[in-house]
């Protein structure tokens, strides 16, 4: 009886038997949840998919929302539901629990819910914006490559002797 436990879900696997225990749905992450977070999580989702194109899957533990990046991601609990929002800036309330940087130009706001009524603004309003993010940065960045630089002193041409002049102080 030759085989291998799997390091990730604990499962036996016989030898020559296909595993994949990476292979996840919306489904099997939401199946646990209460009645209450089951309805937290459904306007969650509809509030998410109604900003635009996106692409929402499940991976690892969590469920991502995804533009060209993830901007947000939930990971379903026993009695919450752990929203990991990306934003520019830091926010307060109530239902934030911390905040990390995890780049330059984003932090990691870590929200906790509880119930379908704390699904409204001004959490809506962060979903919003983490979703609108990558547009902002795109026009931060394409704005400071066509700034045009400070102008610098010119050099002298090499080969020359003149000495630069230098400005005396007036006392």
């Amino acid at each position: 009886m030759a085989g291998r436990e799997c390091y990730h879900c604990k499962q036996w696997i016989e030898e020559g038997e296909a595993h994949d225990c990476w292979t996840t749905t919306e489904a099997a992450l939401t199946e646990h949840l209460s009645d209450d977070l089951r309805e937290a999580w459904d306007r969650v989702r509809e509030t998410a998919a109604a900003f635009g194109d996106q692409r929402i899957y499940a991976s690892g533990t969590a469920i991502m929302f995804s533009r060209d990046s993830c901007y947000f991601f939930v990971r379903p609990r026993r009695s919450i539901l752990e929203v990991c929002v990306f934003l520019g800036r830091a926010v307060r309330g109530p239902q934030v629990r911390r905040v990390e940087r995890k780049s330059a130009s984003k932090l990691v706001n870590i929200v906790q819910i509880r119930h379908r009524d704390e699904v409204e603004p001004p959490f809506t309003d962060w979903l919003q914006e983490a979703y609108e993010l990558p547009d902002q940065l795109a026009a931060r960045k394409t704005k400071t490559k066509t700034k045009t630089k400070t102008t610098q002193p010119r050099r002298r041409a090499s080969g020359s002797k003149a000495k630069p002049q230098r400005l005396r102080s007036r006392r």
